[in-house]
């Protein structure tokens, strides 16, 4: 056999051996481009499957963000239209808390007048209590002196009927010694002279009540019996004057006499006088005049 024939024939043989080895490394790696391939594939349709998902929920999270959007645009819009009302409240309102501050400083101002009105009624009426203590002390001064009066006045009315009674028994034993000259005149043919009253015997004593020309008249309205008190309806209006005497009457009967302590425009108040208990008493209604 020629050398070039053991050449070809140790070529073929390597070249056979190469070939085998090159057979068996591609059918191993075709077998693994195969798992590679479906590997793939798996995943490409996976991220396909993905995708979709994906493309899906990015539309449903678009639509829920529109509809959140609309949402959210329909919300701001009614706090704005809220946000007016209470622009437009809040506005009512600072008027009507300036109203109350108005209102509250007129009241404000009527309560001090007030208080100071008050006050001075108050010192007002301190005054009159005071001058009507004082009125009163000299009216209890009045009657003690009055009663005093009064008891010296029985005392010398009593003196009066003593001597009164003394007179009548002087004229009376005048009488009989007149009687008894004239018996012994006649048995000498002489007359007695008629006597003549030298000084006339007086009447008992009565309290002239004064007579006042200015005739005043008015009705008692209120009465004060445990005071000795009582109001007539007219005042320093009419004329009325402290001090000024009235005679109250009912019908034609004379009850008692107002004597004026205190004076006011409209009416006047005053003490009772010569008032017998043991008679009828002034009431509201009885008439008061100047004149009887």
């Amino acid at each position: 056999m020629s050398t070039l024939t053991k050449v070809l024939i140790v070529l073929l043989t390597i070249s056979s051996i190469f070939l085998c080895g090159i057979v068996v490394t591609y059918v191993s790696n075709a077998e693994n481009y195969r798992q590679m391939y479906n590997t793939l594939k798996t995943d490409k349709n996976a991220a396909v499957e993905n995708e979709k998902n994906a493309k899906k929920q990015r539309q449903e999270a678009i639509d829920a963000a529109n509809a959140l959007e609309q949402k959210l645009n329909d919300q701001i819009n009614a706090l704005k239209i809220q946000v007016g009302q209470l622009g437009t409240q809040l506005a009512e309102a600072k008027r009507k808390a300036d109203e109350a501050v108005a209102q509250e400083n007129i009241w404000r101002d009527i309560n001090t007048k007030f208080l100071s009105t008050n006050e001075d009624l108050r010192k007002l009426l301190e005054d009159k209590l005071a001058e009507l203590k004082s009125v009163d002390a000299r009216r209890i001064q009045g009657d003690k002196e009055l009663n005093e009066t009064t008891a010296t006045l029985i005392q010398k009315m009593a003196i009066i009927d003593s001597l009164e009674k003394q007179s009548k028994l002087l004229l009376e034993e005048k009488t009989d010694l007149q009687n008894q000259l004239g018996t012994h005149l006649q048995k000498t043919g002489q007359t007695v002279a008629t006597p003549v009253t030298v000084t006339p015997l007086k009447e008992t004593a009565r309290v002239a009540i004064p007579a006042v020309d200015i005739g005043l008249n008015g009705l008692i309205t209120t009465v004060d019996m445990e005071n000795s008190l009582a109001e007539i309806s007219i005042g320093g209006a009419n004329g009325v004057k402290q001090n000024m005497k009235f005679h109250v009457t009912r019908a034609d009967k004379f009850i008692c006499d107002i004597v004026i302590l205190d004076v006011e425009p409209e009416n006047a108040i005053g003490t009772l006088e010569l008032m017998d208990v043991t008679k009828e008493q002034p009431k509201p209604g009885d008439n008061v005049s100047t004149n009887l």
